[in-house]
C-alpha cells in the first residue's frame, strides 16, 4: 500500500513514528505501545533511522516486524549519512525483499559528538539525492521527505529551503511530512509557499504532543521550531508537575490538530518518542470528529 493513496483530505489519516529501541526493555516498551496506538487503525507508522546509519540493520528489521505483526503499513526512514551510494542500494534492495513499499528519504543528521553533517566518500549529500536514486533503481517504493515549515535549522533563508524541497519533489517525492511546530501559522503559511512554487503533492504536519518541559524545550533547539509564548509561560508554571504538562500538552496539541483537520489536512503524523497515552488521549479526543480516519 503506498501511503500518498492514503492522504486525503477528504478522509484524513493518523500514522505514528517510533525509533528503535537501544534495549530489550525499550523494545517491550515499543510493542505495548504498538498494541495501544494499533486499536486506533493507524493510516501508516514509521520507523526512524539513526544518524549516520547508526540504526541501519534495527531499523530494517523493526519495519518488517511491524508490517508482518501488526498488518499496518510500515515506512522505513533511509538517510544519506555514513553510507556509499552501493550500501544505500544495497539497504533500498533489503528493504523491497522484506515487502516494504515505502521510505522517507533524508539526509540525515550528524552523528553525535559533530556540529555539521559530512558527507561519506562515494555517498550522497542531499536528500534529493537520494530520492533520485531509489527513483532510479525504481524497485516499486512510495517515497516521502521532510518539509520545514520554520525552515531548516541550517539553511540560508526560508526561500533557500523551499528550493531545496522543490528538488525533492521534482526528484520523486510522493508526500512530504513535517518537521515539528506548535504554531499552525507556520505551517499554514509553509503550504501556501509550497504550492506558490509549484509544490503540489500532500503536506502531512507533523505533531510532537508536549508531556516533558526539559525535553521539549531541547527538542524545540534543535529543531528550529518555535515555541508560542503563552504557552512557555504556561508550561514554566507547572514544569515540576509531569501530570500537568501532560495535560497542557495533550491540551495544545489537541486544539493544534482540530484546527488543521478542519482546514483540510491530508493527515497528522505523531511524533509519539514511543510512548502511547499523549497520543492515544489526542487521537481518541479527535475520533469524534465525523470524517477522521
Amino acid at each position: 500500500m503506498k501511503i500518498r493513496n492514503r492522504l486525503n483530505p477528504s478522509k484524513p489519516c493518523f500514522s505514528f513514528e517510533f525509533f528503535p529501541p537501544k534495549t530489550p526493555e525499550g523494545e517491550a516498551q515499543l510493542w505495548e505501545t504498538l498494541d495501544d496506538l494499533r486499536s486506533l487503525d493507524p493510516g501508516f507508522v514509521s520507523v526512524t533511522y539513526g544518524a549516520g546509519g547508526s540504526t541501519r540493520d534495527r531499523t530494517i528489521e523493526l519495519v518488517s516486524r511491524i508490517k508482518e505483526r501488526t498488518g499496518i503499513e510500515a515506512m522505513a526512514h533511509l538517510t544519506c549519512g555514513g553510507h556509499t551510494r552501493d550500501e544505500l542500494v544495497r539497504v533500498l534492495e533489503r528493504l523491497a525483499e522484506a515487502k516494504i513499499e515505502n521510505v522517507l528519504a533524508l539526509r540525515g543528521d550528524p552523528p553525535k559528538g559533530l556540529t555539521a553533517f559530512e558527507q561519506a566518500e562515494g555517498g550522497l549529500r542531499y536528500a534529493s539525492e537520494l530520492v533520485s536514486l531509489i527513483r532510479e533503481k525504481d524497485l516499486g517504493f512510495g517515497v516521502g521527505c521532510a518539509g520545514y515549515p520554520e525552515g531548516h535549522v541550517e539553511t540560508s533563508s526560508r526561500e533557500a529551503d523551499l528550493k531545496s524541497l522543490k528538488q525533492k519533489v521534482d526528484e520523486g517525492c510522493d508526500f512530504i511530512i513535517t518537521q515539528l511546530f506548535f504554531d499552525n501559522a507556520f505551517y499554514f503559511d509553509f503550504v501556501e509557499r509550497a504550492r506558490h512554487v509549484g509544490i503540489n503533492v500532500p503536506i502531512v504536519p507533523g505533531i510532537m504532543p508536549i508531556t516533558n518541559y526539559e525535553q521539549i524545550q531541547r527538542f524545540a533547539r534543535m529543531c528550529g521550531a518555535t515555541m508560542p509564548m503563552r504557552l512557555d509561560l504556561e508550561l514554566q508554571k507547572v514544569k515540576d508537575d509531569a501530570h500537568a504538562v501532560m495535560h497542557l500538552g495533550v491540551a495544545h496539541a489537541t486544539i493544534q490538530c482540530m484546527e488543521l483537520l478542519s482546514r483540510g489536512v491530508p493527515g497528522i503524523h505523531f511524533y509519539t518518542l514511543n510512548k502511547s497515552p499523549a497520543t492515544r488521549m489526542i487521537v481518541s479526543a479527535l475520533r469524534a470528529r465525523a470524517g477522521v480516519h
